[in-house]
């Protein structure tokens, strides 16, 4: 087996084991921050400055991993269809008409298409999470001309994995976990799973996307336990301070989520002139009393508790209403400070006079909510019909499967600087890398009626998608904006959980608290779970998943960076070695299948069932060498050979 080495170069560390890659920001990676005493720009303040991924002398982490993925994989996969060449020719409108544009202008020449072996276990891990099945594998790369890529796509976009995947991206988004650290919220379990219920549904009902949000923000009920969207808004319920606290932060979740804008958390504690001025041209002239004027759509809302047992307050549901008894004034300003700078009045202004309420008013047209209406409904309302709502949604599904937004990070985006036929004036250049490209689908999302599958069936069937990770010639970091390749991620820890599971035919048997008396079955893929935090219940198997840095969906979002514990947990975890092996718990079933083939088939069986692609000649070779043709000493060498393939570089990234 290869040993651990460090490559050390400048700043950059890269690890390698058997394929394992770790790139880490040397300690003394500063990341510019114009204000640091401001709690938002924290730990987290890679999610607000522009580049913050870039490395002195080094390029950027996507590009350096790309390159170094793409130097540890095959060039060329035996068997199979393996030529695919892209269109100089593209629909005005689409996708790569906007893309190729750029390309021309740009003096790019792309990567070529992808392979038929990289392109169907690609699209399967991006839109389902899982590896593709082997046989699938083998009928799609053996037709004729290629594979129907479209007919897999459509075939996938239709999978039940599918909606597992998916419920799990937008659970992210909507950050529904039981226990909010930061804030002190408690959903419980049963709060939790109503929420990941009402997720699921809508996806797997196709429920269009604006009329989720509407749901998320405007939705109503005394129990939490029981309708599913009130548990969106409570992720902004802020405990030991002020109502406004959670006011603000109900506010601020739900631009972020809507419409990528996740300077609205900074406006509401202090002016953008003086603190975003380098990273906001909208934001740096806005004013905390606009900010104020959006959170005022939220000062009508009661979060209230109410124990599920009166003899034991501990465990409760919440209710989330609208104008109850002490919600039905505007936007308090006061000098309690709480979590946030005091909220002062204007001078001379007293407790109770007109002066001393903010009213609601939406800060990009000046709508406000009619007479008696409910303000939450009419935020909903004013959100949903927003383009930039559009634009959102678009943008973070491009920035999953291209690696990147076409603003990043795509929660940043910044409304002067959008319109490509109105530019900002200089220093100041347009935000998104292809504006008109960004407008474009946002159109055609509005136009399909926000239908979440049909935007990610447009991307996933471009070009630009299936672009290869390999590029021919010298790649220059400058076109990482033009998406002139694919950029290789490392895989979710549910996705290498999951393809272990499917890989190996050996399937453990989970089930999560407040499912069992809800009647829901044990399930046995982590893409299956309702939560990232003390899930699934297997102690063993927590750890490992939270090695991949799945994030707890509060204060750590999920990364795709390398540590140094994936790669121990790839070697040393139980979970991995136990189904290498052929005998004792837990042991290979798919192994074991295929025990009585020849070395030769036996091999080529094993890297279709964890990698997806036959072996190279040489890998071929090499693994004949190390396998003994039969005895005791064939059984103790193959659980080394598929404890390898498990840290090959080709299972953990999706390339």
């Amino acid at each position: 087996m290869q040993k651990p080495r460090w490559i050390i170069g400048g700043t950059l560390g890269v690890l390698t084991f058997s394929g394992v890659l770790l790139v880490r920001a040397a300690p003394d990676d500063k990341l510019p921050v114009e204000h640091p005493d401001c709690s938002f720009f924290g730990p987290q303040r890679d999610r607000f400055v522009p580049n913050a991924l870039q490395r002195k002398g080094q390029g950027t982490s996507r590009s350096v991993i790309t390159e170094q993925v793409t130097h540890l994989r095959p060039a060329v996969i035996p068997g199979g269809s393996n030529t695919n060449t892209y269109n100089q020719q593209h629909a005005a409108g689409s996708i790569d008409s906007y893309i190729w544009a750029d390309f021309a202008a740009n003096n790019i020449t792309p990567a070529p298409m992808t392979t038929d072996w990289e392109f169907i276990r690609r699209v399967t891990l991006d839109l389902t999470g899982r590896i593709p099945d082997p046989n699938a594998v083998l009928q799609f790369v053996n037709t004729p001309g290629g594979g129907d890529r479209a007919s897999l796509i459509d075939s996938l976009l239709a999978s039940p994995q599918w909606v597992d995947k998916w419920t799990m991206f937008y659970g992210d988004l909507f950050q529904n976990t039981q226990v909010k650290n930061s804030t002190g919220l408690n959903r419980f379990p049963q709060g939790r799973n109503a929420f990941y219920q009402y997720i699921y549904n809508s996806l797997a009902n196709d429920k269009p996307y604006n009329q989720i949000a509407s749901d998320l923000i405007s939705m109503a009920d005394s129990n939490s336990y029981n309708t599913g969207p009130v548990n969106y808004l409570l992720g902004g319920w802020v405990g030991n301070g002020p109502i406004q606290d959670s006011f603000d932060q109900m506010t601020a979740n739900t631009f972020d989520v809507f419409l990528g804008m996740a300077h609205v958390n900074c406006l509401l504690c202090h002016n953008g002139r003086g603190h975003l001025d380098s990273l906001s041209l909208w934001a740096s002239n806005t004013t905390r009393y606009q900010a104020w004027q959006l959170s005022s759509f939220m000062s009508h809302t009661s979060m209230t508790r109410t124990a599920v047992d009166p003899s034991n307050t501990n465990v409760y549901y919440w209710s989330v209403l609208d104008n109850q008894k002490g919600y039905t004034t505007d936007y308090a300003l006061n000098t309690t400070t709480g979590n946030r700078p005091a909220r002062v009045a204007p001078a001379g202004c007293k407790s109770g006079q007109p002066c001393y309420y903010v009213p609601p008013q939406y800060i990009f047209n000046g709508d406000t909510p009619a007479a008696g209406g409910v303000y939450r409904v009419a935020l909903a309302k004013e959100i949903t019909n927003d383009f930039q709502f559009a634009r959102a949604a678009v943008n973070y599904l491009w920035a999953y499967f291209f690696g990147m937004g076409l603003v990043d990070p795509p929660d940043t985006f910044d409304p002067a600087r959008l319109d490509p036929d109105n530019p900002p004036p200089a220093p100041w250049t347009l935000q998104p890398t292809n504006a008109r490209l960004l407008n474009a689908l946002a159109q055609q999302f509005i136009a399909s009626g926000y239908d979440v599958k049909a935007m990610m069936r447009q991307i996933v069937n471009s070009q630009t998608y299936q672009l290869s990770s390999r590029y021919n010639g010298t790649w220059n970091e400058a076109w990482e904006p033009y998406f002139a390749r694919k950029f290789v991620r490392r895989l979710w820890g549910e996705e290498v959980h999951d393809a272990v599971v499917q890989s190996s035919g050996t399937l453990p048997s989970y089930s999560m608290t407040g499912f069992t008396d809800q009647g829901y079955a044990k399930y046995s893929y982590a893409m299956q779970e309702p939560d990232v935090v003390n899930a699934p219940s297997d102690g063993n198997i927590s750890p490992m998943l939270d090695s991949f840095l799945r994030g707890n969906r509060d204060d750590q979002p999920r990364h795709e960076d390398g540590s140094i514990l994936q790669a121990l947990n790839l070697m040393n975890n139980t979970f991995f070695v136990q189904r290498s092996h052929i005998t004792g718990t837990n042991a290979s079933v798919m192994a074991n299948k295929y025990l009585s083939l020849s070395n030769t088939d036996l091999v080529n069986t094993l890297y279709l069932n964890i990698l997806s692609r036959y072996p190279t000649s040489a890998e071929l070779q090499t693994a004949l060498a190390y396998i003994p043709n039969g005895g005791s000493q064939r059984l103790t060498a193959l659980p080394d050979f598929i404890w390898s393939l498990y840290n090959k570089v080709d299972f953990v990234f999706n390339y």
